[in-house]
């Protein structure tokens, strides 16, 4: 695997300048689990933290910036994310990566670009920064987060099945639409933890 070369002081610095300090301490806290995760299941740990540092890199810009972002390159919007404008940060945060921090690395672009909503059949860094996101130290407390923090460590595949499926859950009893890539994520998890269970009978 190549080795990524990168100014890990100086993409921070430009970062800090972008965010508010909750979200930096939120980013760092990622970058951090991030890279713990890639330690434990043998992943690069330089595409982990250099993912887990981007991953909000365009969370700052206002709605209106995003769709313009989006609209202006040529990235496709959901209806779900026309509704939400505030979860294309994801997608709009790959193309800042590239073109404001010269990432190049396609496996670190698509981890930044996926992971709100996740996707079927995510790489390894994918899943690693899906799942920081969701688990750093700062986050607040929600359903079964010890049991996901536990999980993440062990198994990537079964923890993105339960932070999916306690994320749909939650948004069912809300009422609120559920993005058609997060559906389609949970279905590809869920049949992956199945066939697990069956496989131990």
């Amino acid at each position: 695997m190549k080795k990524l070369t990168y100014d890990i002081v100086e993409i921070q610095k430009k970062l800090q300048k972008d965010m508010d300090d909750s979200r930096f301490v939120h980013t760092m806290g990622v970058t951090y689990t991030a890279t713990a995760l890639a330690m434990v299941h043998n992943c690069d740990i330089k595409q982990a933290e250099l993912a887990g540092l981007l991953h909000d890199c365009a969370k700052a810009r206002s709605q209106n910036s995003l769709l313009r972002l989006c609209q202006k390159n040529g990235i496709k919007i959901s209806s779900y994310e026309q509704a939400k404008p505030a979860l294309l940060h994801a997608k709009v945060g790959a193309l800042i990566a590239r073109s404001k921090y010269n990432i190049t690395d396609s496996e670190v672009l698509d981890a930044i670009r996926f992971h709100t909503t996740g996707k079927p059949a995510m790489s390894p860094l994918g899943k690693i920064i899906y799942i920081a996101d969701f688990i750093e130290p700062n986050r607040k407390e929600l359903d079964a987060l010890e049991e996901i923090r536990t999980l993440a460590f062990k198994d990537l595949d079964e923890c993105m099945y339960l932070i999916l499926k306690n994320i749909l859950k939650w948004l069912e009893e809300k009422s609120d639409v559920i993005d058609d890539v997060s559906s389609s994520a949970f279905e590809h998890y869920k049949n992956i933890h199945y066939q697990k269970d069956i496989a131990t009978e």
